[in-house]
């Protein structure tokens, strides 16, 4: 009976099911670093994902998920397709083959209205707040849906007057939230860099997203209004949401990422946790180049001036 009871203890009815999907950071433990490796709960999934420009082959991204419920940083060097590839997934330019999907449903051929509508929006590395608008103003156009948008419903008041009360009043809660109540009468233009940024992230809160994309949300903010940036994505992802952002603030990425994607002359080359991410032999020849580490005193002089010269002589050709 002592042994039966034994194991009866080793194996308790709580224990999780094998065949039960791991949702959020959990899902992330145990995963290869490899570009295009499978998550358990992806919320988009792109796969053979391809924009060229003239002879350019900006993005050329074979399979990518990532996984719902977590902050993934896309990070590379200038130059590497991440907003390009941004601009893929949400609806503002379409690629030349290959699909990508929201919640499993395909994207294909949505306009980024549509896509918004969806529950997937985004910001911008250079802010497009309504300058002539107030900051209150600039909130409500964030909410979806608005009956008084129709042009029949326009000039009947009462049919979407409580609405308009409904959304100002959840623009008033968020306004709060990222600390801009007191700004809501002002003129979005007379904000700074770093106030503009948090209200085109709380405006894209106004659609109730599944996912958020910010792309460099960091750039052109002063330290002063990191910390408080820093914080409001985090808290994103405590509401439940998901965050894929671009960024080339390493410490950043290192605070606040559960996962990072590496992308280099178009193409996802490595990904993984943080960590793992900034000691990759791969990553690091992205940044500093495959040869950063080579004593140049070892290098044949010749041999340099000689592939200069040839590089050169294909520009003056071209």
């Amino acid at each position: 009976m002592a042994a039966e009871t034994t194991q009866d203890q080793t194996n308790p009815t709580d224990a999780p099911d094998a065949g039960q999907v791991r949702t959020g950071r959990e899902g992330l433990v145990g995963l290869e670093n490899e570009p295009g490796v499978a998550k358990p709960d992806p919320i988009v999934v792109a796969t053979g994902i391809m924009r060229q420009f003239g002879g350019l082959k900006a993005v050329d991204v074979d399979h990518l998920e990532i996984q719902r419920g977590v902050i993934t940083a896309l990070i590379g060097p200038n130059g590497a397709g991440k907003t390009t590839f941004f601009n893929l997934l949400t609806g503002f330019d379409t690629p030349d083959s290959g699909d990508r999907t929201f919640n499993g449903r395909s994207l294909k051929r949505m306009s980024a209205s549509r896509i918004a509508r969806m529950g997937m929006v985004r910001t911008f590395q250079l802010t497009k707040v309504l300058s002539k608008l107030t900051v209150l103003e600039n909130m409500r156009l964030g909410a979806t849906g608005q009956i008084g948008e129709r042009f029949w419903a326009g000039v009947l008041p009462f049919l979407w007057r409580g609405q308009e009360a409904a959304n100002t009043e959840r623009a008033r809660d968020l306004l709060a939230r990222f600390k801009l109540d007191a700004k809501e009468g002002d003129f979005a233009g007379s904000l700074s860099g770093g106030q503009r940024k948090l209200l085109e992230m709380a405006r894209a809160l106004m659609v109730e997203p599944e996912l958020v994309m910010l792309d460099e949300p960091m750039a052109g903010v002063n330290p002063a209004l990191k910390q408080s940036l820093l914080g409001h994505v985090k808290s994103l992802r405590e509401d439940g949401m998901t965050v894929l952002f671009v960024e080339h603030d390493m410490d950043m990425v290192r605070d606040i990422s559960d996962w990072v994607v590496v992308m280099a002359a178009g193409r996802v080359i490595a990904e993984g946790p943080p960590d793992s991410i900034m000691s990759d032999q791969r990553v690091i020849d992205a940044y500093l180049g495959a040869h950063h580490d080579t004593d140049i005193t070892q290098l044949d002089a010749e041999a340099v001036m000689a592939e200069a010269e040839a590089e050169l002589r294909e520009e003056e050709q071209s």
